[in-house]
């Protein structure tokens, strides 16, 4: 590591925030570039959360992650947002403008497709009709990606589906969304050309995702947003059957680009040593 008192200072604000590797993450970048700087860990509980944020300028900070359950309200306290971050309704990246002020961005939407197009065959929403599982937060910026690369259709299906046509209503636009009720996700795989698990079913300490994959064509890519454990019930039964089967690490590791590069001056790279380091926390 690399400090002097003239280093660039950023971290990632979440509650808690000790399970989170984007400090492992961004250290690693920094000491690969040689940079002069820090990301450091910042737990803040929900009430000080605005406080914390208009001192970040006068302590020097360039940025900030923001990590749960912080998304939302950093929305709403920015000065300013970027349009991507206003349609998927959350804020994970701030970046501190030269005036002072904070600019709310939003990368996981771009993490999500980057970790879909590193894979070999490359990765084209254009493609096929997708299907996603969830509509919570995580769910948007899925879609909102999918849809800004040229996804034809997209199956939308939720526990509870008001939470699905609310989704589609504020994202569908051109786009077709289909609101698929639970208990017909199997039938809705049929014709796919991705699966996306967005919710937290198959997570550690979670009950697992009951699905059957039987009507999902074989060419179909199949992603899951989870990372711990990182291959999930659902990858290990896609790779079985013969389908392209994505982890969730490579959606943590290629959100956290756009950030570093504007808090630091370089575009990262994610790399196999990256994932082993990062993934192996």
């Amino acid at each position: 590591m690399i400090l002097s008192g003239k280093a660039r200072l950023a971290g990632v604000i979440g509650w808690p925030v000790g399970h989170s590797r984007s400090p492992r993450l961004h250290g690693h970048w920094l000491d690969h570039y040689g940079i002069d700087g820090a990301y450091v860990p910042l737990p803040v509980q929900p009430g000080h959360f605005e406080a914390v944020l208009r001192v970040l300028p006068q302590m020097g900070f360039v940025g900030a992650n923001v990590t749960v359950p912080h998304k939302e309200a950093a929305l709403a306290l920015v000065d300013h947002v970027e349009p991507l971050a206003r349609r998927i309704g959350a804020v994970n990246t701030l970046v501190v403008r030269a005036d002072g002020s904070l600019e709310g961005r939003n990368t996981d939407a771009f993490g999500f497709i980057e970790n879909l197009r590193q894979q070999p065959a490359g990765f084209r929403a254009a493609a096929g009709p997708a299907v996603v599982l969830g509509a919570g937060g995580a769910a948007r910026a899925v879609v909102a990606a999918l849809i800004d690369d040229g996804v034809p259709s997209l199956r939308l299906i939720n526990r509870t589906t008001e939470r699905a046509v609310e989704l589609a209503h504020q994202l569908g636009g051109q786009t077709r969304i289909e609101v698929v009720d639970w208990q017909e996700r199997t039938a809705a795989l049929a014709g796919a050309a991705l699966l996306v698990n967005t919710t937290t079913l198959g997570m550690v300490g979670q009950p697992p995702l009951p699905l059957d994959l039987a009507e999902l064509p074989v060419d179909a890519v199949v992603t899951d947003i989870v990372y711990a454990p990182l291959q999930t019930d659902l990858l290990q039964q896609a790779r079985h059957r013969g389908n392209v089967a994505v982890d969730g690490l490579g959606m943590l590791l290629h959100q956290g680009r756009p950030g570093f590069a504007a808090w630091f001056g370089v575009m990262p790279e994610v790399t196999d040593a990256l994932r082993s380091f990062v993934g192996g926390a």
